[in-house]
């Protein structure tokens, strides 16, 4: 799934968390918390730079985008050619980063853990209909 695409998925589970704290938290922290549950939901995939290293055994697919970062908008279909099939990989590491993240961050706070854990289910279960071509 595309970036933009998380992106957008990621927006209202934003903002059911947002919708859920009221007034508990200052205008500040609100748009802390957003910018974390929406970057997450998108930078989670960052991940795939360390995979593709994994596979191949150097860095070539992280410096072809920090040359040209353009192709990380509109190139992503071929940012990884060449690295095999790495579905199952991608959504393993997904799984192995958010488990431990969401306590974390539960640790630090409940609602945080709870946006943490929300942004990354989303997340991965959209990898997994886009990847079994439901959606």
């Amino acid at each position: 799934m595309k970036s933009g695409e998380h992106f957008l998925l990621s927006l209202p589970v934003v903002g059911w968390m947002l919708a859920a704290l009221g007034d508990r938290y200052s205008s500040r922290q609100r748009a802390a918390l957003a910018g974390y549950g929406l970057g997450l939901g998108v930078l989670i995939d960052l991940d795939h730079f360390l995979l593709a290293r994994l596979r191949v055994g150097d860095w070539r697919h992280a410096r072809n985008c920090l040359r040209n970062p353009k192709r990380v908008f509109f190139d992503q279909k071929n940012l990884f050619e060449g690295t095999g099939g790495m579905a199952n990989l991608r959504l393993l590491s997904h799984v192995l980063i958010a488990g431990p993240l969401t306590v974390l961050t539960g640790l630090i706070d409940r609602r945080l853990g709870i946006l943490t854990g929300a942004v990354l289910y989303v997340h991965v279960l959209a990898d997994l209909l886009r990847d079994n071509d439901i959606v």
